[in-house]
């Protein structure tokens, strides 16, 4: 049995299917990526601006997810978050800082809850598109990467008006988790949608 038949599961369409393809190290490679992604998440979890009108801080998470997500393809890119939300729920200093709530699994009841836990859908459905290549142009990343921040803002927010422990209500979950960040998330959609259209364009003049 070679390595590349115990090689993790990683559409041939995706960025890192094709630049895996026919190398007899893929599984290691596949592996480097999910962590690399991973800790990637952790790291622009560090880069948080607390804000004095919500319990949300913005950050540079989401990109990450979408970003990594798209190249790694859907299994894989919601195999890094899975892996990301496991680092942190046992305690480890990945998530973004709170003056609520520690590291740890407590942050799965806090206000950001619903946002952390829909990192790995997030993920998944923007590397479903990628794999349908929306990743090669520019218009069609923008699509995929919008459809993953609607999954994303659309688990924190409902996850503020419904979900423990204080249900605050449909519209005031809009004004702390949507509103303040509509205009930020518009524009880290524009910068990362370019993202990967740019590197297919180099591989192609490779």
């Amino acid at each position: 049995m070679t390595s590349r038949s115990l090689a993790l599961p990683s559409a041939p369409s995706t960025l890192l299917g094709v630049i895996t393809a026919g190398t007899d190290y893929s599984r290691a490679i596949h592996v480097a990526a999910v962590v690399g992604v991973t800790l990637l998440t952790a790291l622009a979890a560090q880069i948080s601006v607390p804000l004095p009108f919500t319990p949300i801080p913005f950050t540079l998470q989401p990109m990450v997810v979408l970003i990594g997500g798209a190249a790694l393809g859907a299994r894989l890119g919601l195999a890094s978050q899975v892996l990301y939300l496991l680092l942190g729920a046992i305690g480890l200093p990945v998530f973004a800082a709170s003056p609520i709530l520690p590291q740890g699994f407590a942050r799965f009841f806090g206000p950001t809850a619903g946002f952390l836990l829909a990192y790995p859908l997030a993920a998944w459905v923007t590397g479903t598109l990628a794999e349908r290549r929306f990743d090669r142009k520019y218009l069609t990343s923008i699509l995929a990467m919008t459809a993953g921040l609607l999954v994303y803002m659309t688990s924190g927010v409902l996850r503020l008006a419904y979900g423990p422990p204080v249900p605050m209500g449909l519209m005031a979950a809009l004004q702390v988790g949507f509103f303040p960040f509509v205009l930020a998330d518009a524009l880290k959609i524009c910068l990362a949608a370019g993202v990967l259209p740019s590197i297919w364009r180099f591989l192609g003049r490779q």
